[in-house]
């Protein structure tokens, strides 16, 4: 399996996994998505935006933008529901026009809090783990105040069942 593959199927499975979690979380009430839980964050709202304010950063960086605005924001859940499932898509069809050589392509990242200098697949794969991570607190966060009902998502389920629907 080439990188190209192996990097356009894992933001495949993010795209999806995102849209599953979105689909999820929207038949949930604003109360329950913005209820306290001891977490990295204080509610599973203000998580999905970590999520998505995450991504963007490391968006302008992955397609050598450089111009992320921190005082970007949002506030309602339709918002962030809709911000998480285009940035998701936004990278899913970005890395579709990306050939293997873009994906090796070093891109040094100078920040306030670090300077690395690592190929756009790895950031690529960061940005993934990242939300994936997240997505598990999310999963915890629920069951602390009475969500049990999570969907499947694991990367195998999906890698599965994806040509099947």
């Amino acid at each position: 399996m080439s990188l190209k593959t192996l990097i356009a199927n894992t933001v495949e499975y993010n795209n999806w996994v995102v849209n599953k979690y979105v689909d999820w979380l929207a038949t949930k009430s604003d109360a329950q998505l913005n209820e306290d839980v001891a977490s990295s964050f204080p509610t599973i709202l203000k998580t999905l935006q970590h999520i998505w304010q995450t991504q963007e950063y490391w968006w302008t960086f992955i397609a050598e933008e450089y111009n992320f605005d921190f005082s970007l924001t949002l506030t309602t859940k339709e918002e962030t529901f809709h911000a998480l499932k285009n940035s998701a898509q936004k990278l899913l069809q970005y890395v579709d026009s990306l050939s293997e050589e873009d994906l090796t392509k070093n891109i040094k990242v100078e920040s306030p809090w670090f300077q690395c200098d690592f190929s756009r697949y790895e950031y690529i794969q960061h940005v993934i783990m990242h939300g994936t991570y997240h997505r598990g607190q999310i999963v915890t966060m629920g069951r602390n105040i009475g969500i049990t009902d999570a969907p499947m998502t694991d990367y195998n389920y999906w890698n599965i069942y994806k040509d099947l629907k």
